[in-house]
């Protein structure tokens, strides 16, 4: 019964993490591909081939549905993904569309032509190939209309929490804000682009502000998959066990993942 949840790193543990509060009976099989993170400043093709290879592991571990928890693959290649590579019978979702519904005030499913929505202005903090790719905004224009998007990229920020330097993370997110305030003085919402940006998240609030709301990734991705799985019961893989699967170095990437999220977790070797 295995539901796969793929990262490039270790930012997909936040929304495992929800996911797992969500529904504590469900076996999860995460994969991260520590070895290649992090995934934000490679090309279009490359995150595509990355992101191919690990969803075809977890496939194989018992998964027919796959969670994209990482927005630059979301971005860069879930839609190539859909077109033209999963296989029948599986399922490949992204992690854009429950924040964006969730932005928009729409319930699951609804598609219903674009209105307009009650914030005009929103801040997109995100990875340089993220906001490269121009996915958030593609996937919101389907939803609603006249919101004025200014997209950050957040260099830096994903390196710095990867190595445990949370003092440099919120460095940057103070400058990558500032920078974003120059563009958009006043943003009526920001969405944090990344699954990586929740453990910083308070600091992204405090720089913006309290007239600006915050959204984020991992209970809104939880709740819709929560709802998903109610409506689509046989997309629950045959697999019975959760695992926490790496492509990098097992007891590296334990330790840092304990760090993470601040309990033991043990990484065994993908391939």
């Amino acid at each position: 019964m295995a539901v796969g949840i793929f990262d490039s790193g270790l930012g997909g543990l936040t929304v495992l993490g929800s996911v797992t509060r969500a529904m504590p009976d469900l076996p999860v099989v995460y994969l991260g591909d520590n070895a290649n993170a992090p995934y934000g400043t490679r090309d279009a093709d490359d995150i595509f081939a990355l992101t191919c290879r690990g969803v075809e592991r977890l496939f194989e571990a018992g998964c027919d549905l796959v969670i994209l928890a990482c927005n630059t693959a979301s971005a860069a290649g879930l839609r190539r993904m859909q077109e033209s590579w999963v296989p029948e019978g599986k399922r490949v979702l992204g992690v854009f569309v429950p924040l964006i519904e969730a932005l928009t005030e729409r319930q699951w499913g609804d598609n219903s032509p674009p209105r307009e929505v009650g914030v005009n202005h929103v801040a997109l903090f995100a990875t340089p190939a993220t906001v490269a790719s121009r996915a958030f905004q593609r996937e919101l224009a389907f939803r609603a209309i006249g919101v004025d998007v200014e997209a950050q990229a957040c260099g830096g920020v994903v390196d710095a929490i990867e190595e445990g330097d949370m003092i440099l993370a919120e460095a940057l997110v103070r400058s990558h804000v500032d920078a974003l305030k120059r563009k958009m003085p006043k943003p009526g919402a920001a969405v944090l682009g990344c699954t990586h940006y929740p453990l910083v998240e308070q600091t992204f609030a405090e720089a913006l502000g309290p007239d600006v709301a915050v959204y984020s990734q991992p209970d809104l991705v939880a709740a819709s998959l929560k709802d998903y799985l109610a409506r689509r019961p046989e997309m629950i893989g045959p697999g019975q066990e959760s695992a926490f699967l790496t492509t990098g170095d097992p007891s590296r990437v334990s330790s840092r993942a304990t760090q993470f999220l601040r309990r033991p977790i043990a990484f065994d070797a993908a391939f």
